[in-house]
């Protein structure tokens, strides 16, 4: 199974899509099942689909030794004359996102590796933060410090940030793609919950109940971000490269 380690060195790509019925979550999954059970391609590590619970959509955290061999699935030509047609047709917004771990922490009571996987049980919130690209690091240093009271949060698991390289969507044209903002301009919160109930007890809590280690941490936070955008989702299908091609 996907571990999010950040000693690991990998190129992570989360690919997030959004659309405008339950239904067209359904071909989406399918859709990105398909392409996970037949990846073959060189410097592919892993896929792990999530189904978006919040609002429709889907999510594919996606690992690769490096961003040359990503490149050249861009370029390849059945990506480009089916797979970016396809998920034109289906969806109503797509950001491709490239990444590296900066940090993984957990409870501790869950040992020492971030694993992502549909046979765990975890509600997954992945968010999206806009960032001035010469605040990154400032954003990155403070999201790591949450670690120190969300421990104390029922229900949390983990959470691991993901310094943004590069973003794209399916507007190149022919197949191509298109960037989105600049290099750097944003941050993602990958956390795992017990449960949407517990998620949403927590991002609810009235500010006035927040302990001050929470209430300084926003203020800081939503000093250095220029945007925010959120979903809960559950992991319903991975695979590895190490793994044999379903049939």
């Amino acid at each position: 199974m996907p571990f999010i380690n950040p000693e690991d060195g990998h190129l992570t790509v989360l690919n997030l899509f959004k659309t405008d019925t339950r239904a067209r979550v359904d071909t989406l999954v399918k859709e990105m099942k398909a392409i996970v059970d037949t990846a073959a391609f060189p410097g592919w590590i892993s896929s792990t689909v999530h189904r978006g619970e919040q609002t429709p959509g889907t999510a594919n955290f996606i690992q690769w030794r490096g961003m040359q061999d990503l490149e050249s699935r861009y370029n390849d030509s059945e990506f480009k004359h089916h797979t970016v047609p396809v998920f034109r047709e289906i969806t109503s917004f797509v950001r491709l996102m490239q990444t590296e771990v900066e940090l993984s922490q957990r409870h501790p009571a869950l040992g020492d590796v971030t694993e992502v996987s549909p046979d765990r049980d975890d509600y997954t919130v992945i968010e999206v933060l806009g960032v001035d690209p010469a605040e990154q690091g400032a954003l990155v240093a403070t999201l790591g410090t949450a670690h120190s009271w969300l421990v104390d949060v029922p229900g949390y698991r983990s959470q691991s940030v993901l310094r943004g390289i590069r973003s794209r969507n399916l507007e190149g044209g022919a197949g191509t793609l298109a960037t989105v903002g600049t290099d750097n301009d944003f941050v993602v919160v990958y956390s795992q919950w017990d449960g949407k109930e517990s998620y949403d007890t927590f991002r609810t809590l009235a500010e006035a109940e927040w302990p001050a280690a929470r209430r300084g941490f926003h203020d800081k936070r939503n000093s250095l971000t220029t945007s925010t955008d959120w979903n809960g989702y559950r992991a319903v299908h991975t695979r590895s490269a190490s793994q044999p091609v379903a049939v």
